[in-house]
């Protein structure tokens, strides 16, 4: 029997395949809803779990509690050739809440339905903290080191803009990413089926940048039964309902042009992006997430005014999620304030950057022979998140990010959907292919 790096055995040892399964169900079953207020139960268990797993293949995790609960893990693997700049696979263990009521299957339980892992969480994300961790314990457990130093970071709090966990770590222990310049994460790597010839690997490049912002009005407090032509609610109802309905330009990035581009080339067809509906309607599943890139977008989410019925109050509040395109924040905002009016105190509650970055070099051609090695028929293509990631705290070190988390999924399965969604869950053979794209991945990068 041969010694693996850890000193393990590597005869009859679990493969990466075989237990990417129960590591998903396991991290599942790990409640770390966010709410945004430290209200939850925080990421604590979660860290302590990925911890242990590292652990037990020779690893010397470290976990950074940022506040009570709110912790990441972090753990570096030694390259073959540790002179060369290293590689950060980076994961969030965080979740938004979800409401069990609501789910056909209970949010927490992990429970494999129709070939699926169901539970929040099962495609955002710790489906790919799964998948990297049964590639690391797998490489590990057999002696196989990738050819250059691996960091893993496992972070808390990327639901609610990353402040306690990647902004905590880059602000405060940036001497764990030393010698980082290329990153992977989520969102990234996931397949959509032009045809039984075509598939295509939608990897990102690009990001929006945000606007979580707070929309004040000021007006004459009042008894509701008198007239008042003062009133906060009326006054931030009217400037919120001009946003939430107005159409933002079409503004095609360079990220978005290249995805055009190729999805025109794979469709035989050209796509006009001034044209959404018509463009929109030959992406099927995935027109959600690309949609919102072809535009600017801001969503109003909560109102808040008013404690009595018979009460005008003096104020009213409103949110909105506000996400701009790499290269057009400043427009956005010139348009935010001449659709509000000038009555509406707008105010940041959370900003951060767009990111873009091209699709080019050694870790895509990665990235490519690795989808192409396990799909004959994979295409890999650049695409633009309409959301944001830990990607942006990375990027303040002058780490080059990428989204990619591979996944082969069933045409028929609404992956945007999951998102967010209610009845998340992810395929057991999307897993499974996961791990073995990410293995052969690592030996190329």
């Amino acid at each position: 029997m041969s010694e693996s790096l850890s000193g393990a055995t590597t005869t009859g040892t679990v493969r990466g395949e075989d237990e990417v399964v129960d590591l998903c169900r396991d991290l599942i079953r790990i409640d770390t809803s966010n709410y945004g207020d430290h209200s939850g139960p925080g990421e604590r268990a979660a860290a302590e779990y990925v911890a242990e797993k590292l652990a037990e293949v020779g690893l010397e995790p470290k976990i950074f509690e940022s506040h009570k609960g709110r912790a990441s893990t972090v753990a570096r693997i030694e390259g073959e050739d540790p002179s060369r700049p290293a590689l950060l696979i980076h994961g969030h263990t965080d979740v938004v809440p979800a409401n069990a009521e609501d789910w056909t299957h209970h949010p927490f339980s992990g429970e494999i339905v129709d070939d699926c892992v169901w539970g929040r969480g099962a495609v955002d994300m710790k489906d790919m903290d799964a998948m990297t961790l049964a590639v690391v314990r797998d490489r590990l457990r057999s002696g196989r080191k990738p050819p250059r130093d691996i960091v893993l970071a496992f972070l808390a709090d990327e639901e609610a803009g990353g402040v306690y966990g990647a902004k905590h770590l880059v602000n405060n222990h940036p001497d764990l990413f030393e010698g980082v310049t290329e990153a992977i994460g989520e969102v990234g790597g996931f397949s959509f089926t032009v045809n039984e010839d075509l598939r295509l690997y939608l990897i990102e490049t690009a990001q929006k940048g945000m606007h979580w912002m707070r929309l004040t009005v000021d007006g004459t407090a009042g008894h509701g039964s008198m007239t008042n032509n003062d009133n906060a609610i009326t006054e931030l109802t009217e400037a919120v309902g001009r946003l939430g309905r107005h159409k933002f330009p079409v503004r095609v990035t360079k990220t978005v042009r290249s995805f055009l581009d190729e999805l025109s080339d794979a469709l035989g067809t050209p796509l006009d992006p001034e044209n959404m509906d018509e463009t929109l309607a030959k992406l099927g599943g995935i027109a959600k997430i690309i949609g919102a890139t072809l535009q600017n977008t801001a969503a109003p989410t909560m109102l808040d005014a008013g404690y009595k019925v018979n009460v005008i109050p003096g104020q009213a509040t409103a949110h909105v999620d506000g996400r701009f395109l790499p290269g057009f924040e400043e427009e956005f905002l010139t348009d935010l304030d001449r659709i509000l009016g000038p009555r509406v105190k707008r105010e940041d509650v959370h900003a951060d950057k767009a990111l873009e970055t091209n699709f080019d070099g050694a870790l895509v051609d990665a990235m490519q022979s690795a989808l192409k090695a396990e799909d004959p028929i994979a295409r890999a293509v650049p695409y633009c998140l309409s959301g944001g990631t830990d990607a942006k705290s990375f990027d303040d070190l002058g780490i080059r990010c990428f989204g990619f988390a591979p996944l082969r999924l069933p045409p028929e399965l609404d992956f945007a959907g999951m998102f967010h969604g209610v009845d998340e869950r992810v395929p057991v053979d999307g897993l499974k292919f996961g791990v073995r794209v990410l293995d052969r991945f690592l030996d190329a990068c």
